[in-house]
């Protein structure tokens, strides 16, 4: 497993709003400013499908993040499981006004874990960044 967290300032209820909210999920779910997400779907339930197409903006590479919701606890935990059958979980802990996420994810095999950590690293972090400024 790796794990990615942050601290935002912001209450939980935002937090969740704006990671489960698929017109928010568009305009953070991306590692750099070269990159977007053009299209999110969110039915964020246990047993729910969930996919976002993220593309470079120039257009020369672009795929689609989708999954199943194995368990949704309103404002507290997401788990999924990805297409090839790894496994993710998001917990949100209310720090009264802060929100700490925490993700933890199965590794694919075909890039270094580093590099891995540190992709999942800059969405989060953009993730807060867009929660904090809006």
């Amino acid at each position: 497993m790796i794990t990615v967290e942050t601290k935002i300032n912001a209450d939980v209820n935002k937090v969740w709003d704006a990671f489960t909210n698929p017109t928010h999920i568009t305009k953070w779910c991306f590692a750099s400013d070269d990159w977007h997400a053009p299209f999110a779907e969110n039915d964020a339930r246990t047993a729910g499908k969930f996919k976002t197409r993220m593309e470079a903006k120039d257009g020369s590479f672009g795929f689609d993040f989708e999954g199943i919701f194995s368990n949704v606890e309103d404002k507290k935990c997401i788990e999924y499981g990805l297409e090839d059958g790894r496994q993710v979980k998001i917990n949100f802990t209310d720090l009264g006004g802060e929100t700490k996420v925490t993700e933890s994810f199965d590794p694919e095999t075909e890039n270094p874990h580093e590099m891995q950590q540190s992709g999942w690293q800059a969405i989060l972090d953009n993730f807060k960044k867009y929660v904090e400024n809006n």
